[in-house]
């Protein structure tokens, strides 16, 4: 390994491969702006990325209802760990959930936070710092600061990216891949420097992420290994790495040893199962690299693919192989955009750059590359704070960006149902509002697939498809029928009005369902606002 006192130069160094002339030319395009700017513009772009939601949200996007009730549930338990989740489902939910980030929500419950401040505030927090983390790995793995920081603050306004770590759900995913950044910036310092003294940070670091998130741990693990096999591959590098793994289970061992205690082994391989799992053959190759929607996110996954083939050409290898192996072992595309906006930016400097100046007639001067490179930024961090911001339209499904779960009709609607409905009484909850009922009203929903993973994939796909299809039921008729068919007994229904989500895809109610729940009998309404509407299920439907 190189020594620690002298590092790789990075400015001739290739990426898994030879140095090729196009680093040389990457070091003609020089900044004229000062080195330091380019840094700095990193944590400026993901501040605004974080306030444009912040200031279009006063309900965060999606749902972390579910892990905001673990919190509670831990309090309760004396920050010990239940066994069981109740609330959702009529049994409740087994609890397997790595549960670093529950206890931290939980200590900021007990502190009076409130939960909706809770699950704005920590993705927030973690969205906007983990890209100035990644410029980190970006400067050891690109040749110039420019590079580094246009990768940076690409990956900060990548849609994949803001939809999984700033929404509420970003409450676990942000701080695990914050910690996977972390974890993998240790990597290359220990594998790329032989700074072997960092083998005990990034023991604690992988102990960490497996007791924050498991999908984030796989890419931790991945991503560490590549690392090892691109630029160590001693004997050293190898137990080095052999510590990480070995230690970070052991130290995250009272977790998952109790897990295993309550529930059996086997609570880890169903959830798996229910969420496609490690590799999956041909089909897991097209979902991944195969990409046909003309949407927001198509520009992103083009730079990056031409800038796998840009490396590929220039027979720089690791950041391909890296996107190839996360696209394919993980399939989630947030995960490939990390190699992908690294080559991305080295893209734009190396190629785009000097290609305008040759066949656009653009000024031979420093001060043209810095203009373009900045163009680019900027009209990937537009789309970045209006994805943010919930003002565009994906494609796919012809829904807004970045949709809340519930809203303010929503909340005064549970705070009613809390306040006006007996213990222990249940619900069938229509739309995504379902996610945060159980919290706020302290009663069960019959009816939903959140956390049901951790059952069987059985129980699990009966879930998703019994939710779906009776948050779109257009009559009485199709509620009865949907409930009578699956043995569902609700003491209650609550049913949307107006503009609503299901499984995070925006629907509005015509009006329909409510007229036809009223003038049926069995169905008595009991409370509503603009947004909601609760019935007492009486049981004599016909």
């Amino acid at each position: 390994m190189a020594n620690s006192s002298s590092p790789p130069d990075r400015s001739t160094q290739s990426i898994g491969g030879r140095a090729s002339h196009a680093l040389s030319n990457a070091r003609h395009t020089a900044d004229s702006l000062p080195e330091w700017v380019w840094p700095a513009l990193v944590p400026c772009v993901s501040v605004v990325v974080v306030l444009s939601y912040l200031l279009t949200h006063p309900y965060p996007a999606y749902g972390a209802g579910l892990y905001l009730q673990i919190a509670e549930e831990i309090i309760a338990h004396g920050y010990g760990l239940p066994e069981t989740i109740p609330l959702y489902t009529e049994t409740g939910i087994p609890f397997a959930y790595p549960p670093l980030m529950f206890g931290v929500a939980a200590v900021l419950l007990d502190l009076g936070l409130d939960p909706i401040t809770i699950s704005l505030g920590v993705p927030v927090l973690f969205t906007a710092v983990h890209p100035i983390v990644f410029y980190f790995i970006a400067r050891e793995l690109l040749p110039s600061r420019r590079q580094a920081a246009v990768a940076a603050m690409l990956l900060a306004v990548t849609p994949d990216t803001l939809q999984w770590h700033l929404s509420a759900g970003g409450l676990v995913r942000a701080p695990a891949f914050f910690l996977a950044l972390l974890g993998i910036y240790t990597a290359l310092r220990v594998h790329r420097r032989g700074e072997l003294k960092l083998v005990a940070v990034g023991t604690i670091l992988f102990a960490l992420t497996v007791l924050t998130h498991p999908v984030y741990t796989v890419f931790f693990g991945m991503s560490w290994l590549l690392v090892y096999l691109f630029f160590d591959r001693t004997v050293v590098g190898l137990v080095a790495g052999a510590i990480v793994a070995g230690g970070g289970v052991v130290i995250a061992s009272p977790w998952w040893l109790q897990v295993v205690q309550l529930h059996g082994p086997g609570i880890f391989f169903a959830a798996a199962g229910t969420h496609s799992g490690l590799g999956g053959g041909l089909g897991r190759l097209l979902d991944s690299f195969v990409y046909i929607d003309a949407d927001i996110v198509l520009p992103f996954y083009l730079l990056s693919f031409a800038g796998a083939a840009w490396f590929i050409k220039t027979r720089r290898l690791f950041l391909p192989t890296w996107l190839i192996a996360s696209g394919y072992v993980i399939g989630k595309d947030r995960f490939m955009f990390v190699a992908g906006s690294m080559m991305a930016a080295a893209l734009v400097v190396e190629l785009v750059v000097p290609w305008l100046r040759r066949h656009v007639s653009l000024p031979h001067s420093r001060r043209a590359g810095t203009i373009v490179t900045l163009t680019v930024v900027l009209l990937a961090a537009s789309v970045g704070v209006a994805f943010a911001g919930g003002m565009l339209d994906s494609a796919h499904d012809h829904s807004s960006t970045q949709p809340p779960f519930m809203d303010s009709a929503d909340e005064k609607a549970m705070n009613w149902v809390a306040a006006n409905t007996e213990p222990g009484t249940q619900f069938v909850v229509l739309g995504d509002a379902a996610e945060w009922f159980p919290l706020f009203t302290d009663r069960g929903i019959l009816i939903g697939p959140w956390g049901v993973e951790w059952t069987t994939p059985a129980q699990y796909n009966h879930q998703i498809e019994l939710y779906n299809d009776i948050s779109e039921c257009g009559d009485a008729d199709c509620v009865t029928q949907t409930l009578a068919t699956n043995d569902v007994s609700p003491d209650y229904l609550y049913v949307p009005k107006g503009e609503y989500t299901i499984r995070g895809v925006e629907y509005t109610a015509d009006g329909s369902l409510r007229r036809s729940l009223i003038d049926t009998r069995g169905y008595e309404p009991v409370y509503e606002n603009d947004g909601a509407i609760v019935f007492r299920v009486t049981g004599r439907a016909n």
